[in-house]
């Protein structure tokens, strides 16, 4: 009996060699099992939240068996499917995060319920007006930009950014304040 009839026993890159040759997903299953836990805690640091870290798990693996030809052997798979894994991380991390931004853009816009509308603005006034502050958004500083963000999209309580900034209620009070006059100030420099 070889070791093909065995891939328990053999190494992750010949288990590779044999899955890109044979297509058989038993053999699928013997990596996934070799790497399911390894994955799933890599997704767990990037999620915090163990159901989404089991569906980008899941997502790695789908996209796994679909990519795995790309793997060449240059370096050992387990380098190799520890970038794969970390790459898909990030990627979801910060499409992610622009989704969460888009969809709670309009608590910011509440916040700036001031800011005036353009004579021309008519039946697509809101989505100017988002539009318009997103880029304004993207003309403030940093540590401005997000404290905004941690405030009005993320949901942060002022006790929560004390914590995070470690500053008192006054200071972060002030300095939310102070981020709103610049998001504003920028807004009305550049559309009014």
């Amino acid at each position: 009996m070889n070791d093909s009839h065995l891939p328990h026993k053999l190494t992750d890159e010949a288990l590779v060699e044999l899955i890109i040759t044979s297509h058989d997903p038993l053999l699928f299953k013997v990596l996934y099992e070799r790497y399911v836990f390894t994955v799933f805690n890599k997704c767990l640091s990037f999620s915090k939240n163990n159901q989404e870290a089991e569906d980008i798990c899941q997502d790695i693996f789908i996209k796994l068996l679909i990519k795995i030809k790309s793997f060449k052997g240059d370096s050992r798979f387990s380098t190799w499917m520890y970038s794969f894994t970390y790459n898909h991380c990030v990627n979801y991390y910060h499409r992610n995060k622009f989704k969460k931004y888009e969809k709670n853009i309009l608590n910011i816009e509440q916040m700036c319920d001031e800011v005036p509308l353009q004579a021309n603005d008519g039946d697509l006034e809101q989505p100017l007006r988002l539009k318009k502050l997103k880029i304004a958004m993207g003309l403030i500083p940093n540590e401005d930009k997000e404290i905004l963000i941690s405030k009005y999209q993320d949901f942060k309580s002022i006790k929560d950014l004390m914590k995070l900034h470690n500053a008192g209620e006054s200071a972060i009070k002030m300095r939310l304040k102070r981020a709103k006059e610049k998001l504003l100030g920028v807004y009305n420099v550049v559309y009014c």
